[in-house]
């Protein structure tokens, strides 16, 4: 077991390796949080997108029409009926007169449609039905088209499976990209270990040939990498984080058509930023502090 005091002098020589070969250190970190940039910023678009599309898919409803002139009893049937299907999170009634002051509202010239179909009124009433989960969108119209004085009902099916394709595509193209992104990181930052490791192969010589051990010889160099990825991990998550509660906080004080599209608000930085700060931090650790001290292991044949 390692002394504490032969600890600290290897934290103490690690730390010293950094100062004195600054300018591979800047590299090597200026590299790797650049990376976690770009793999921030592609994971934030990633769920963001994912949230704007789940959130049009919550805007699909059922419209579930009924007979005209049915009595109170019939039409409790029904209600209790429909918020009894499985699937049904919220029902809402609309009757023909509800049809008619919306479309009055809609038309050009303040045409009071209430007025023009007083003595014969063309709509049914209705329920809209929305879902607790839009894949059971065919299974819901089934259901509510077998209830008894509902004449019709209107259930955006298309539209649904368009939802739930383009969900599925942005879900997993978002994370592919994060896993690619994961991988160049991977690839550029071991060349860089490489290059740092094979400008002191000097160095590494003349302790191996005193007699150090590996371990000994590989501390500092672990010290080195994990403290430039813990560095990296911390100004990523500053700059991503930071960055991302600007966007957002612009994003729901100016709204436009998209926040009216694709909702108000983003996902929020309270629910993904220790995620963000975790994952820097074991991507840095691990690819630097582990990367570091394997890539000498060539350089300890003396």
């Amino acid at each position: 077991m390692m002394r504490f005091s032969s600890f600290v002098y290897l934290v103490g020589q690690g730390l010293h390796n950094m100062k004195a070969n600054r300018l591979m250190t800047f590299a090597s970190m200026g590299v790797l949080t650049v990376c976690m940039l770009l793999i921030g910023t592609a994971f934030l678009l990633g769920i963001n997108i994912d949230a704007m599309v789940a959130y049009l898919g919550d805007q699909n409803y059922i419209v579930a029409f009924l007979e005209k002139d049915l009595t109170e009893e019939q039409q409790a049937e029904i209600h209790n009926a429909i918020t009894a299907t499985p699937g049904v999170a919220e029902v809402t009634y609309n009757s023909p007169e509800d049809f008619l002051a919306n479309y009055s509202g809609m038309l050009e010239g303040n045409v009071n449609m209430q007025e023009v179909f007083a003595e014969d009124n063309p709509f049914h009433p209705s329920y809209q039905v929305v879902l607790e989960n839009i894949e059971d969108m065919d299974a819901v119209a089934a259901q509510l088209g077998s209830i008894a004085n509902v004449v019709s009902v209107k259930a955006p099916t298309s539209v649904q499976r368009l939802f739930l394709s383009l969900q599925t595509a942005i879900t997993y193209g978002s994370y592919g990209l994060v896993a690619v992104l994961g991988l160049v990181s991977i690839i550029v930052i071991n060349n860089t270990i490489r290059l740092t490791a094979f400008a002191r192969r000097r160095e590494i010589g003349i302790m191996k040939l005193v007699g150090a051990t590996n371990g000994f010889i590989r501390f500092p160099f672990f010290v080195e990498g994990t403290t430039s990825g813990l560095l990296s991990a911390g100004i990523a998550s500053g700059i991503v984080c930071g960055a991302y509660h600007l966007v957002e906080k612009w994003y729901s004080e100016h709204p436009t058509i998209l926040t009216e599209l694709f909702g108000s608000d983003l996902v929020p930085l309270e629910s993904v930023w220790y995620f963000i700060v975790g994952s820097f931090v074991v991507f840095g650790f691990v690819l630097c502090g582990i990367g570091t001290a394997t890539s000498i292991r060539k350089h300890l044949r003396v």
